[in-house]
């Protein structure tokens, strides 16, 4: 029977799946429901998401979050992914693309295992995003929230994020104002969302609220929206350590905002659940 394999980014957990096992595991196809029973960890295997490797001659990959539905990129993703593939031996310490639903990127292991991936570039414009009303720069911009008048800032690298500036944001934060934001209206593809507090010129702290997934201790393409937005901003330089309850990650913003993201990944281990995992997994969207 084949097996998942799990591995964990900054306490950011996912299950790597063949597309090419999934007959063999009982499933004609990886549906929502199948999704959700995957990452339940009372019923399931557990994890903040699903990684499924498309059966394709080059690396292809597709992104579920633990809610059933699918996104476009995720920086401890494709870190994860990337040690997948090396540990696989099927890459060496030389880089190559993996594309997703979010664009093409360039993953690199590093000596000393670390991942590094160029993340692509970030874009502030509306239509981009997307952010409803006129086609702007979504920068500095109003927002009442929670019964509190706050500024946010929007941005995309191949999925959307809202970087809202606190002085000292905590988990609570962002799990009252997260859900209320990624569902704002403002939203057409709801939103990822990040309470940013600036440290210095190198240093900034993140606390996540993720589309499809709830409070997480730890997301690379959050980072990368976070750095992006602070030197934006003119609050930060070009090289950001992102700190976040999971770890921290460090993070390079060019000028043209292209990014550039390095940090841990370990593997967990393998399993194999069985058959009859799906007998009674809830068919709902």
């Amino acid at each position: 029977m084949p097996s998942l394999t799990k591995y964990q980014a900054l306490g950011n957990d996912y299950l790597v799946l063949e597309e090419a096992d999934l007959r063999e595991l009982g499933l004609a196809e990886l549906t929502a429901a199948t999704v959700r029973r995957l990452c339940d960890r009372h019923r399931g295997l557990g994890s903040d998401g699903i990684l499924l490797r498309l059966a394709s001659r080059d690396f292809r990959l597709r992104i579920f979050n633990p809610d059933g539905s699918e996104a476009e990129k995720s920086g401890n993703g494709l870190r994860i992914f990337a040690r997948y593939l090396f540990d696989g031996a099927e890459v060496a310490h030389q880089g190559f693309d993996v594309h997703t639903a979010g664009g093409r990127v360039c993953c690199r292991v590093l000596e000393d295992g670390e991942v590094c991936v160029e993340m692509g570039r970030v874009t502030f414009w509306s239509s981009e995003i997307p952010v409803a009303g006129p086609r702007r720069e979504v920068l500095d911009e109003p927002i009442r929230v929670a019964g509190r008048d706050l500024r946010f800032s929007a941005a995309s690298i191949g999925n959307p994020h809202c970087v809202v500036p606190m002085p000292d944001p905590t988990a609570e934060d962002a799990r009252t104002i997260g859900p209320l934001l990624e569902n704002d209206s403002r939203f057409a593809r709801r939103t990822n969302v990040q309470l940013l507090q600036v440290l210095d010129r190198s240093n900034v702290r993140i606390e996540i609220w993720e589309r499809g997934a709830g409070y997480t201790l730890a997301s690379g393409s959050s980072s990368c929206a976070a750095a992006a937005v602070a030197r934006r901003l003119s609050l930060c330089d070009a090289e950001i350590t992102v700190h976040m309850p999971g770890g921290s990650l460090s993070i390079v913003v060019s000028d043209a905002f292209e990014v550039r993201m390095t940090g841990p990944v370990q593997r967990v281990g393998t399993m194999v659940p069985d058959t009859s995992l799906w007998n009674d997994a809830p068919e709902h969207t």
